[in-house]
């Protein structure tokens, strides 16, 4: 038996990985690393690694993602204020989305599990993607593990209901995602409160 096979996967050796997205994983210290990733710089046990992701990953969005996002917001600061103000303002998704429920679902990758929720709520960061508007709007948000309820939730059958609050950015405007997601169907409803 092999050193590797008698060790607890806890115990073993790892290495924190980053991608070209700068998005964060861990990878057995023994096996060669997957094409398109790179050393972090931090390796120990599996704990260590975790807490180390979660310490530097502070945004989940891909780095081609966070790009766009700040080119848009860049493109939209450079552009002239709209003629009719509060015609405009009405149109803007931050007030649609502020106004009444509306239907969510979790986004989830690789696997859309109550127990990959589970594991983005460990995490801190937590997408949702409001399912009524044109294409699907996602929103991903730090989450406020203060305001937020997990006692309903039983996330291994998977049942019962989760409330997950926090804040992000959005068209400029800084707001709280307020989100009751039913574990079963991983969908729910949503809105947006300015702040």
């Amino acid at each position: 038996m092999s050193t590797f096979e008698s060790t607890s996967e806890d115990e073993r050796g790892y290495k924190v990985v980053v991608n070209i997205e700068e998005q964060y994983s861990i990878w057995p210290d023994y096996k060669p690393l997957p094409l398109g990733w790179t050393e972090a710089g931090k390796s120990g046990n599996k704990a260590d690694c975790l807490a180390h992701i979660r310490e530097v990953w502070t945004d989940m969005r891909p780095l081609s993602l966070r790009r766009q996002m700040e080119e848009d917001a860049r493109r939209r600061a450079a552009e002239p204020p709209p003629t009719d103000a509060p015609d405009a303002e009405e149109e803007t998704l931050v007030h649609r989305l502020s106004s009444g429920g509306h239907p969510i679902e979790v986004s989830l990758r690789p696997e859309r599990t109550a127990q990959a929720l589970k594991s983005r709520i460990e995490l801190g960061h937590v997408h949702v993607r409001f399912t009524g508007t044109r294409g699907g709007t996602e929103l991903g948000f730090e989450l406020d593990r203060a305001a937020s309820d997990l006692s309903q939730a039983d996330f291994v059958r998977p049942s019962g209901k989760v409330h997950l609050e926090g804040g992000l950015t959005l068209d400029g405007v800084k707001v709280r995602c307020i989100a009751r997601v039913d574990l079963e169907t991983l969908s729910g409803e949503g809105h947006l409160v300015a702040v």
